[in-house]
């Protein structure tokens, strides 16, 4: 199972690819997550929060209000063509990275 570690430096990339399915809000896209990593990947509210305000800064997302599954307003997400031109980009930093590293760590 990931830790704290192994997300820090992937979450942007895990959050812009989650919202390439659709916009979501904050707990949505924490159980999006979850879901697609068989529970193994668990993201604390503490960090996406923080990531989203960026992303949003930054031009990567954009949020609307909307109303959440429960009846509730909730903030929208939904990736920008900034924030799609960024996941490529991470993607492929995270892909050299992984050649890189994998054939020293991974058992022959």
């Amino acid at each position: 199972m990931p830790n704290k570690d192994h997300l820090r430096g992937t979450l942007d990339a895990l959050v812009l690819k989650t919202l390439t399915f659709g916009p979501r809000h904050g707990y949505a896209i924490l159980h999006w997550l979850r879901d697609q990593t068989n529970e193994n990947l668990q993201v604390e509210e503490g960090s996406l929060y923080p990531a989203l305000y960026r992303m949003e800064r930054d031009g990567w997302i954009e949020a609307d209000w909307g109303v959440s599954e429960l009846g509730r307003r909730a903030k929208v997400y939904s990736i920008t063509d900034k924030g799609r031109k960024q996941l490529r980009t991470e993607s492929r930093a995270f892909a050299e990275f992984v050649n890189a590293v994998a054939p020293l760590l991974l058992p022959n």
